[in-house]
Parts: structure tokens; C-alpha cells; sequence
């Protein structure tokens, strides 16, 4: 039971983007469906939160678009490239607030226009990962690790990603000799 709830660390980012790819996917159909045909179609913000519920709890363990990513359709991109796990983590529990809420909304509440802002956002954040392998929850996870509200323990990669990008840098030029 202790290795169901673990999260990979490290991840491969091609699966992680892939996983992205889908959630792009599945949040547009959902905010197409919902704008075009009616606000029933929101029903699906709950598939998309229990997806990222599971993704936060298990990695891709429960999430049959993780296996998917992780199984099929990652190791045919090419060889695996290794990202550290825990900002992966947090960018998924900042898709599983998004989309908790956004069902939330729809189904709490009635809020259907706000439930469907929810959906564009996270179409924003997951086109970005997807497409440009820019991950906001990522970048999120870093400022929070430098003003110390998420401590250095959390990743220890992530931490020393300064130092071994210090370490790939050319050594300085010395200075100059001025003749005189």
C-alpha cells in the first residue's frame, strides 16, 4: 500500500507532457461541448479532477491517461528525459485544485461561466507544459522553494540546479593585462 501512494521522482518529461497533451484535450472538448451545447456538458470537469486527484496521490499508477503516457505513448518519443518529481507533483495538485474547483462550481453551485473560466486556464496551463514544456506549476514550485515556504529538503535536485548548471559553464576569462 506504501509504494500505491508514492510519487516517481525522478519523472520522464515526455510522459509528463504527454499526460499535459491529454488534459488539453479532454478540457477543450469539455469547454467546447459546454459553450456550443450547454453547461451539462461540465459533467466532465469531475473526469478531469479524478484525474489529477489520482495523479497527485499515486504518480500514474491510478490515472489510466498516466499509464498511457507513462506506458505507451512516452517510450515511443524517443529515450526518457529525467525531471525531478516533486515540482511535477505540485503542478499536478495545482491541476487537481483547478479542477475540483471548476466542478465545484458547476455542480455546487450552478456558476457554469466560472466553471468554464476554470477549464480555459487549465487548457493555458497544460498547452504550455504540452506544447512548450513550460510548466507553470513548476515554475511555481521554485519561486516558493526560494522565498523558503516550500524548503530545499522537498527536492534536493531542484535544489542544485544552480550548482550543476555552474558546474557545465565555462570558467571566466581572466582579467586582462593592461600594458603601462
Amino acid at each position: 500500500m506504501r509504494t500505491l501512494f508514492q510519487f516517481p521522482n525522478p519523472v520522464n518529461e515526455l510522459a509528463a507532457r504527454t499526460v499535459a497533451a491529454g488534459v488539453v484535450l479532454l478540457s477543450a472538448v469539455t469547454l467546447v461541448l459546454s459553450l456550443a451545447a450547454g453547461s451539462g456538458w461540465l459533467w466532465l470537469t469531475a473526469v478531469l479532477a479524478g484525474g489529477f486527484v489520482a495523479r497527485v496521490a499515486t504518480g500514474p499508477t491510478l490515472s489510466p491517461l498516466g499509464q498511457l503516457a507513462s506506458r505507451v505513448i512516452a517510450p515511443r518519443l524517443g529515450p526518457a528525459r529525467l525531471v525531478p518529481g516533486p515540482p511535477k507533483r505540485f503542478a499536478q495538485g495545482l491541476g487537481a485544485v483547478m479542477t475540483v474547483t471548476a466542478a465545484g462550481l458547476h455542480f455546487g453551485f450552478g456558476f457554469d461561466g466560472a466553471a468554464e473560466v476554470f477549464v480555459g486556464l487549465i487548457i493555458v496551463a497544460a498547452t504550455l507544459e504540452s506544447a512548450f514544456a513550460i510548466c507553470l506549476g513548476c515554475i511555481i514550485f521554485g519561486a516558493l522553494m526560494k522565498v523558503g515556504v516550500i524548503p530545499a529538503s522537498a527536492c534536493e535536485a531542484c535544489n542544485s540546479v544552480g550548482d550543476r548548471l555552474a558546474a557545465l559553464a565555462p570558467a571566466p576569462a581572466p582579467p586582462a593585462r593592461v600594458a603601462g
